[in-house]
């Protein structure tokens, strides 16, 4: 398996499609930029590694910031300093000398008490050990699944090369049906055709499931087939959500073609690498109701783009609407009430949020299979832009997330199931989880440095409401081909999903580019 199963700037149609955008915090690319000279001073040389560390985990957008203020701050030095400077450098440079060792013992000592006695998420709930123990004592089929619960699982893939189904992707989706029970399992794949090694990879995994399945392997539909939007200029482009939406929605259409299969759950995968195990905890772990049943509407893993960073911040709000804070834990903020910060704080399993992908989404089966059925879909608006992962759920708790008895049954994220975007990510994510909490503090300092979570003017918005929100218009005889006006209309109540943005699919993509680009927003 290569390093990388895709880049995040590829033609995607998984886990990573819906996390593109100024919130997605995506250092790979922004990190050359970051880190490009443009002096060969003996500063710029000897630049130290802590901004560097930190910058891997900053928002790109934030990073012209704090560059701009060192370069502000420090000026130009006055030729006639120079004697005093050079005359004065040696006793601060032997107080360094002494307090430097100090702090780094100091650090170390932080790191190997928080490991011992303050781990964070390393010591789950006692069913959870439970269930493992279950699977690691028997090579039965179906033993993860002693009630036999009926298991949809979907997946939408661009498998270039065939790197996922021929890998590990591929193996660890075998054994989690394996452990599920191949009677109890249904696997429906979408993947557009991606060239011979993956139409190979495509043919020998299909001979190796063992549960009833739907594997569809074609060429990508004409952009004609979906819903179009006009710009300013009176060209017609398909929205990147809305495309996803639809690719997301083929992997779902084997529900709608046998209706007389009724399932508990369905489990959405993204081209993430999972533990097996993990990956059935979610489904049958997860908020445990009196009864031992799991309880939830949603519920997500936590990816991971390196063993720090958080990755699936487009499509993740926390309980009230908010967007996430700095992408390291406790990754949200204390903004309003804080519930889904006190929540991970608390090492709870079910961190009540108001939507969460995180490479790997469990649901109730119920609203998929009900009339009409739930789907993904993007929004209307020209300019406004939110994560098909993210418009999913608003959608499942305009149904309502109350039992009759008053318990909120909601969207959780599970930080005791993570996932990565490569084998090595994966492996450290426990090393790492056992001195998380030490981040705490920091996490939220910069939150409050660089004022995190960024404003949503459609954040509080309630579905069926009267709102008035501000709305391209198209207009012919403005130079800017319309403007922004404010209308009352009746909102959604998804509000909080989005930005004000615009990605488009781009017809004609060249070789080794992203098939998707950001339009400018019009200043009218």
């Amino acid at each position: 398996m290569p390093p990388r199963l895709l880049h995040p700037d590829e033609y995607e149609l998984v886990g990573r499609e819906s996390e593109e955008s100024n919130e997605t915090f995506d250092l790979d690319e922004a990190d050359f930029q970051s880190q490009g000279l443009t002096s060969t001073s003996y500063l710029n040389q000897r630049r130290s590694r802590i901004p560097l560390v930190f910058s891997r985990i900053t928002p790109a957008r934030l990073r012209g910031l704090f560059s701009a203020r060192n370069r502000n701050s420090r000026g130009p030095p006055k030729a006639t300093q120079l004697p005093r400077r050079r005359i004065g450098l040696h006793r601060p440079s032997r107080r360094i000398c002494f307090v430097f060792p100090f702090v780094i013992l100091v650090i170390l000592a932080f790191l190997v008490l928080t490991a011992l006695f303050r781990p964070s998420y390393t010591n789950p709930p006692a069913h959870y050990r439970v269930l493992r123990e279950r699977v690691e004592s028997s090579e039965d089929s179906g033993r993860a699944n002693p009630e036999k619960q009926k298991i949809f699982i979907a997946a939408s893939i661009y498998d270039e090369g065939g790197h996922l189904l021929g890998g590990y992707w591929g193996e660890a989706l075998l054994d989690l049906i394996d452990l599920l029970g191949n009677k109890n399992v249904y696997l429906s794949i979408y993947e557009n055709s991606a060239g011979e090694a993956a139409q190979t990879a495509y043919f020998k995994f299909d001979r190796e499931v063992q549960c009833p399945h739907t594997i569809v392997y074609e060429d990508p539909p004409p952009l004609d087939d979906f819903p179009q939007i006009k710009l300013p200029d009176g060209t017609k482009r398909t929205k990147r959500v809305a495309y996803l939406a639809e690719a997301r929605n083929k992997a779902l259409e084997p529900l709608a073609e046998n209706p007389e299969t009724k399932y508990d759950k369905l489990l959405y995968l993204n081209d993430a690498v999972f533990d097996p195990v993990e990956a059935a905890q979610l489904l049958l772990s997860t908020n445990l109701d009196e009864h031992g049943q799991p309880s939830y509407r949603a519920a997500c893993a936590v990816d991971f783009i390196n063993p720090f960073k958080f990755y699936d911040t487009y499509a993740t709000r926390d309980l009230e609407g908010y967007s996430m804070g700095v992408p390291f834990y406790p990754w949200f903020s204390n903004a309003g009430n804080g519930l889904s910060r006190a929540d991970v704080l608390a090492g709870k399993d079910a961190v009540r949020v108001k939507s969460c992908w995180g490479g790997m989404a469990a649901f109730d089966a119920k609203p998929f299979q009900a009339d009409p059925p739930l789907r993904f879909r993007a929004t209307e608006d020209v300019y406004w832009d939110a994560s098909e992962c993210c418009l999913i759920h608003a959608d499942l708790l305009s149904q309502g997330t109350f039992e009759e008895d008053g318990d909120y049954v909601g969207v959780f994220m599970n930080p005791y199931v993570r996932v990565a975007y490569d084998n090595t990510t994966l492996s450290w994510l426990l090393t790492v989880q056992r001195i998380e909490s030490m981040f705490t503090i920091p996490h939220n300092i910069v939150n409050h440095i660089v004022g995190l979570p960024w404003f949503n003017p459609r954040r509080t918005e309630v579905a069926g409401s009267q709102v008035e929100e501000e709305v391209w218009t198209p207009d012919k005889s403005l130079e800017a081909g319309g403007s922004f006006k404010k209308q009352n209309r009746e909102a959604k109540g998804d509000g909080y999903c989005g930005r004000r943005a615009l990605q488009v699919i781009k017809e004609t993509p060249r070789n080794g580019e992203k098939n998707w680009e950001s339009m400018p927003i019009p200043s009218g």
